[in-house]
């Protein structure tokens, strides 16, 4: 049975996030005053991007992110995201584009505010399924690349465990072969929940 690219960087998120959950378990400090923290987030996510005419669409879709805390504002966050649009440039042509990314975020709460912002930059790689990829041997459906995540977010925390995720801004760039330059510059824009699971 053929495995495919979208379906190995859904596996590959697993593992990974399940990588950092044990991580951040394991690099949890004895002393009281500063616990290890794990968060969950399940975000809604609508990404901008364009063609090579530069005609723009839109890909609907979400991501989880596991954020595991070390001190002093700073975490190591997985993101695993998906996003689909039926329409390119004609009814016969779509996207899925899958993402896997990793790296760090540094979180900052202002004095005497209840919210949270962050910033962040993530590496890792990008999948594009059902589509049309231009390749040596002639167009294939799916095309993977390297992935680059820069961005951040504003957190409202709600209750100890519960915080909304009111805005996760990030400029996706991949590399996917377009028949031109094969750089992809996408904006992504998400909202959602974020809990505390440890």
């Amino acid at each position: 049975m053929r495995i495919s690219n979208g379906r190995k960087a859904l596996l590959l998120s697993a593992c990974m996030i399940s990588g950092v959950a044990a991580w951040a378990q394991a690099s949890t400090p004895a002393s009281v005053d500063s616990p290890a923290r794990l968060d969950l987030a399940l975000t809604y996510s609508a990404t901008l991007s364009n063609v090579v005419n530069n005609d723009q669409f839109w890909l609907q879709g979400g991501s989880i992110q596991l954020q595991g805390h070390i001190g002093k504002g700073w975490s190591v966050v997985a993101d695993a995201a998906g996003g689909h649009s039926s329409s390119l440039q004609s009814p016969a042509v779509g996207l899925d584009l899958f993402t896997i990314a990793f790296g760090p975020r540094y979180t900052w709460r202002p004095a005497r505010r209840k919210c949270e912002l962050f910033g962040q930059v993530l590496l890792g790689e990008a999948s594009g399924e059902n589509s049309l990829f231009p390749h040596t041997s002639g167009p294939t459906d799916n095309a993977s690349s390297a992935a680059l995540l820069l961005g951040g977010g504003l957190n409202l925390p709600l209750r100890r465990r519960l915080t909304l995720r009111l805005l996760d801004a990030d400029w996706l760039r991949t590399t996917l072969p377009n028949s031109t330059t094969n750089v992809q510059n996408t904006m992504r824009i998400g909202a959602g929940i974020q809990v505390r699971i440890r």
